[in-house]
C-alpha cells in the first residue's frame, strides 16, 4: 500500500471514528430463566416488553444509616429504667417527655413533676343509734333555749341530716310512749317542753309547792330585768358581771319572768317580768316601780366600780 493510500485511510478512519460516550448502550443480557418461567414470559409478554422491563428495573435501594441506628438493642438499663428503645433521646423524640405527662395528669399547666395531694382529714366516726340518742337527750335537757340540727351536729360530729332523722325519732317516741313532755322545733331548734294536758299540775307546783324564798342572786336578776326589759341574758349577764343562766331558769320556772320574742339583730331571746310578778309585789305596771336614782351612787368613781 502506498502513502497515499494509507494516509487517506487513516482519514476514513478518523471520520468514522466515534467518541465512547456517544456510543449506544449495549442491553443487558437477560438472567437465563427456568422452563416454567420461560413459557410463561413467552406467552404473557413480547421480546420488546421484556427487555424495557428489563432495562427500567433498579435494585433495591440500601437501607440509610439513620434507620439502622434508630433500632438500637435494649440494654438492661434501658429496661430497669422502662426507657424506650435509643434511650432517652428516643423517648423525647417518640412522644411528650416523662415531666410532661405527669404535669398533663395533674392539670397544672407551666409545673412538672409529681404533684403532693394533701391528705385528708380523717371523718369522725359515726356513733351508733343508741349513743346518738343519748347524747342528744342529755344536751336537750340542759338547755335554756331551741339548739338547733346544725350546732347539735358540730357538737355531735355527725352530719346533720343524721341528726335530724334522729330528733324527729325521739320526738315520735315521746309522743307515742306519752311522756309528760314533749320533744318539739320551736324558733328553728329543738327544745324539750311540757305537755298541755299536764299544765295544771306544773302551775300547781310552781305556785304553790314552792314557797322557799328567793337568793340574793335571784332578787338582783329579777330587778334587772324588771328595770331593763325587754331585756337578753347576755346583757343581765353583763350587768351583774355573772353568769345568770341558772338564775333566769328559776325565775321562770317561779313564774316571775318570761320570754318576750327575740332581738332582731343577735336573735337573742327577750325576757321581761310577768303578771305574777306585779301581783306579788303590789303593782299595776312597771311604770309604778320606785326609781332608780336614789340608789345609785352620787360619785362617778364608785359607778364606775360597781359597774365593773
Amino acid at each position: 500500500m502506498s502513502d497515499e493510500e494509507r494516509r487517506d485511510s487513516l482519514a476514513d478512519q478518523a471520520a468514522a471514528w466515534i467518541p465512547p460516550w456517544e456510543r449506544p448502550t449495549p442491553p443487558k443480557p437477560d438472567p437465563t430463566p427456568t422452563p416454567a418461567q420461560s413459557e410463561t414470559s413467552d406467552t404473557s409478554r413480547s421480546p420488546e416488553t421484556a427487555t424495557l422491563h428489563d432495562l427500567d428495573t433498579t435494585p433495591p435501594a440500601e437501607p440509610a444509616a439513620s434507620s439502622l441506628t434508630a433500632t438500637t438493642e435494649k440494654t438492661p438499663e434501658d429496661l430497669e429504667a422502662g426507657l424506650p428503645p435509643g434511650g432517652p433521646e428516643a423517648s423525647e423524640i417518640s412522644g411528650e417527655s416523662a415531666d410532661d405527662r405527669e404535669s398533663g395528669a395533674g392539670g397544672v399547666p407551666g409545673k412538672r413533676g409529681r404533684r403532693r395531694v394533701a391528705a385528708a382529714p380523717e371523718p369522725a366516726p359515726e356513733l351508733d343509734d343508741a349513743e346518738l340518742r343519748g347524747a342528744l337527750e342529755a344536751i336537750l335537757l340542759v338547755v335554756d333555749e331551741p339548739v338547733s340540727e346544725l350546732t347539735l351536729a358540730q357538737i355531735l360530729e355527725q352530719r346533720p341530716e343524721r341528726v335530724g332523722e334522729m330528733l324527729d325519732e325521739i320526738a315520735a317516741g315521746y309522743t307515742a310512749a306519752g311522756h309528760g313532755f314533749d320533744l318539739r322545733r320551736a324558733a328553728g331548734g329543738w327544745r324539750l317542753y311540757t305537755r298541755p294536758e299536764y299544765a295544771t299540775y306544773v302551775e300547781r307546783f310552781i305556785l304553790d309547792g314552792q314557797s322557799a324564798r328567793l337568793t340574793q342572786a335571784a332578787l338582783e336578776t329579777l330587778a334587772v330585768i324588771a328595770y331593763k326589759q325587754p331585756v337578753t341574758r347576755s346583757r343581765i349577764s353583763a350587768i351583774r358581771g355573772v353568769n345568770c343562766d341558772g338564775v333566769i331558769r328559776t325565775l321562770v320556772s317561779r313564774g316571775l319572768v318570761e320570754e318576750c320574742g327575740a332581738e332582731p339583730d343577735s336573735g337573742a331571746f327577750l325576757y321581761r317580768t310577768t303578771t305574777m310578778f306585779l301581783e306579788k309585789l303590789g303593782l299595776n305596771s312597771v311604770a309604778d316601780l320606785p326609781p332608780l336614782a336614789p340608789f345609785l351612787p352620787d360619785d362617778v368613781e364608785e359607778l364606775a366600780d360597781a359597774t365593773r
